[in-house]
């Protein structure tokens, strides 16, 4: 698997409110350095919701620290539980986490690096703002917020960073324009993005359009965000007579799972794809959450990564699982 997971339990040293919606926690792992790990790493922690154990995803903050792994988790009123049940925790919880891992991999021969962060998104992208501009690389990093008291890190961005940081703040109508920055930065540059799914598509298109070649964008994504509402639907399976509700605080993949319809999964953030599902009849609409189809794969619908893709409606799917061949 991609993405073998080692878990260790983890002491909640320190919390800190960085802005009304968003808080940060130090976690300490048993026995374990904390010194090193990638630019780009996340983590995953076990979180109960419910009164069911579940993992989230949460990218690790700046560069190593050998205090402990440093997390920022923003209160979602529409989330499925998992900010919630982070934000019960004081200082002296224990949980578990994985060891950090990593998909972003920057070349770090570049001279000319664009970051670009939305809201929350800042998280993995503040690591590599410190590392780039620690090597003296040409770094300028695009913070889109609602507004600067939405902005977290925004006082050790300005410092590091100086007028190499533009700040994109709605209540400012300071908007985004991707395809501006794509076109004016050098050739050679790469870019790092880290923001909700319609931000992403925009930034994909923005950046081919720019006649740039998608492997020198690199991404991260919060596979929680969409193009509709998060709500519930319904999910029937081809071949059985279920027919299964998916709570607007549960994915498919786990109502699945819990449910006896075993469904494989490796990421569980949308990139891998092995949790893929064919997708027979759509009543509604697919909100294709995932990084790893392609955009004409997504118009298509024919299938739909279970792990944070959701829909509206009821769709009916092939789990390939076959009663009559237990």
């Amino acid at each position: 698997m991609r993405f073998a997971e080692t878990w260790t339990q983890a002491t909640v040293t320190a919390t800190r409110d960085l802005t009304p919606g968003i808080r940060e926690f130090l976690l300490r792992p048993d026995g374990v350095a904390t010194s090193a790990y990638p630019v780009g790493s996340h983590i995953q922690v076990g979180v109960t919701i419910d009164g069911r154990p579940e993992t989230r995803s949460y990218s690790l903050v700046g560069e190593a620290d050998a205090q402990g792994y440093r997390i920022a988790v923003r209160r979602a009123p529409d989330s499925r539980g998992g900010s919630r049940h982070m934000w019960s925790l004081a200082p002296g919880a224990r949980l578990g986490i994985t060891l950090p891992a990593s998909l972003v991999e920057l070349d770090w021969t570049r001279r000319h690096f664009c970051l670009i962060a939305g809201g929350i998104g800042i998280t993995p992208i503040l690591g590599a703002a410190q590392a780039l501009a620690r090597r003296n690389a040409d770094v300028t990093l695009h913070y889109a917020v609602r507004s600067r008291g939405d902005a977290a890190y925004l006082h050790e961005l300005e410092a590091l960073l100086g007028d190499r940081l533009v700040v994109h703040a709605g209540d400012e109508g300071r908007r985004l324009d991707l395809g501006a920055v794509f076109a004016a930065l050098p050739q050679d540059a790469m870019a790092l993005f880290c923001g909700p799914m319609r931000m992403l598509e925009a930034a994909r298109h923005g950046w081919q359009a720019a006649g740039r070649p998608l492997t020198d964008l690199r991404y991260e994504t919060f596979g929680s965000s969409g193009s509709l509402p998060t709500e519930s639907f319904r999910v029937r399976l081809k071949h059985e007579n279920v027919e299964l509700v998916i709570p607007h605080d549960r994915s498919m993949l786990d109502v699945l799972n819990a449910a006896g319809h075993e469904v494989m999964s490796d990421c569980r953030r949308g990139e891998c794809g092995v949790c893929a599902l064919d997708v027979v009849d759509v009543d509604g609409e697919i909100d294709h959450r995932d990084v790893f189809f392609s955009d004409q794969q997504r118009r298509d619908s024919h299938k739909i990564c279970a792990c944070v893709s959701r829909a509206r409606g009821t769709i009916t799917v092939d789990t390939l699982h076959r009663a009559d061949a237990v």
